[in-house]
């Protein structure tokens, strides 16, 4: 991580340089607003500005609008001589990490700059799996490309599929990213305390307001509100949700004005929605505020490419947490990975990997070891359009069950005999198990 200081007195320059030197962090510096952009090319997203807000050549808060609309998130400290609140105010609108008086910057610089390293220490630590099947990578493209604009967006998808993941990766590639993304389990709101959850309360709105309370949408401001499993809400509940999205303003509890919403809406479920308003459970014209484009998430028994290497994932993260040293899955546990449905998804996957690899006494983990019943086996395969399709997913199961025709044949869903007339049939010489 490298700290690029913008400012134009070179004593001071100098000063905050060897501060930062002192503490480990390598610095390059520019002393106008022109030179800053030009080194802005060069950064990388670990950096960090540290920029005067006055310069030759405009104040420091336009480098940060250029920035932004640019689409670079580096994290963005300011420092003046100037007790301007309004400044403040702007600077951290547009996403600056503080605002620190320059008497002040020997005190509260540092803590802040090591605060930051630390945080990204952190992220580069967490491991990342890329997924890389056909399915997924769909659902991925679809929330690339509705990521910049401000459309509400309702993910679909079972449960344990990664809904929330995929709201993150929408805010995180959207022009709100440095700003707040606040995820709310509407299975949890409480009818009674639903609106000051939302939109806060004011001191003495009811019995036990002590104090003024944000709520979800004053948190989100300028971000992302991320409402999962919003088929959950109560129908007041929804129609309290409706006027604000619409409106794009509310009223804290106890409240006398009205406050702004600027806030991105996505909202998540595992149910069909369609079908609770032909119920009378959810309100339709919520479900088209809601749902300005969706994006369905597939369940794992649709993107089976990615069932081993998930699984070898999950292994190598177990090992660390366990402290084990379980090297692979055995042919025995590959079919049963393969072949078991996964109700669960990707959560269910984790945990029984996580599990067989507590339970494993050898270095390989066994069917035994993952404990899975037979009750959610794959019986039947997708329906295939034709014949080059047809040998495709053939050619594939063997490949991913390393020629063994069995277990090819359960992946699929047809019986061994029928397989090794289609392995016939199309020259497929995979394998002879």
């Amino acid at each position: 991580m490298k700290v690029f200081v913008v400012e134009d007195n070179p004593v001071y320059c100098k000063y905050v340089c060897n501060l930062l030197a002192r503490e480990g962090f390598e610095t390059e510096t520019a002393s106008s607003l022109s030179a800053a952009r030009k080194l802005a090319d060069k950064m990388e997203s670990e950096d960090i500005i540290l920029a005067d807000l006055r310069l030759p050549d405009g104040e420091c808060t336009g480098l940060l609008q250029w920035m932004r609309n640019q689409g670079k998130r580096q994290r963005f400290i300011v420092m003046t001589d100037y007790a301007e609140v309004h400044t403040a105010v702007e600077s951290m609108k547009l996403g600056s990490e503080d605002y620190i008086p320059k008497r002040l910057i020997e005190e509260r610089l540092l803590p802040l700059v090591q605060t930051i390293r630390k945080e990204q220490e952190r992220t580069r630590r967490a491991p990342i799996f890329r997924r890389t099947s056909e399915a997924y990578l769909s659902a991925k493209h679809r929330a690339k490309i509705v990521a910049p604009t401000n459309l509400s967006v309702m993910i679909l998808g079972e449960n344990g599929t990664g809904k929330e993941h995929f709201a993150q990766y929408i805010h995180e590639k959207s022009k709100r990213a440095d700003k707040p993304f606040i995820a709310v389990d509407c299975g949890s709101l409480s009818p009674a305390l639903a609106q000051s959850a939302f939109f806060g309360h004011v001191k003495g709105a009811f019995t036990g307001a002590d104090a003024n309370r944000s709520g979800f949408f004053q948190e989100a401001e300028g971000g992302t509100l991320f409402l999962d499993e919003v088929g959950n809400l109560m129908p007041d509940t929804q129609q309290m949700l409706l006027r604000a999205i619409q409106e794009r303003r509310y009223r804290p509890v106890g409240g006398k004005e009205d406050k702004t919403a600027d806030v991105r809406i996505i909202a998540a479920t595992n149910e069909d929605l369609q079908k609770a308003v032909s119920e009378k459970r959810f309100r339709q014209d919520l479900l088209y505020r809601l749902q300005e484009y969706a994006v369905t998430v597939p369940p794992l028994r649709e993107s089976s490419d990615d069932i081993m290497p998930l699984s070898e994932f999950f292994r190598e993260q177990a090992n660390m947490e366990l402290e084990r040293n379980v090297k692979g899955f055995d042919q025995s546990a590959r079919k049963a990975l393969l072949t078991h449905s996964w109700p669960g998804n990707v959560r269910e996957l984790r945990l029984t990997v996580q599990a067989a690899v507590l339970h494993t006494a050898g270095d390989m983990v066994s069917a035994k070891d993952l404990e899975i019943t037979g009750e959610h086996i794959r019986t039947s395969c997708s329906t295939l359009k034709d014949e080059e399709q047809e040998k495709e997913r053939s050619l594939h199961a063997l490949e991913q069950a390393n020629g063994n025709r069995n277990m090819a044949s359960q992946i699929l869903g047809i019986g061994r005999t029928t397989l090794y007339r289609k392995m016939m049939e199309y020259g497929l010489k995979y394998g002879d198990k």
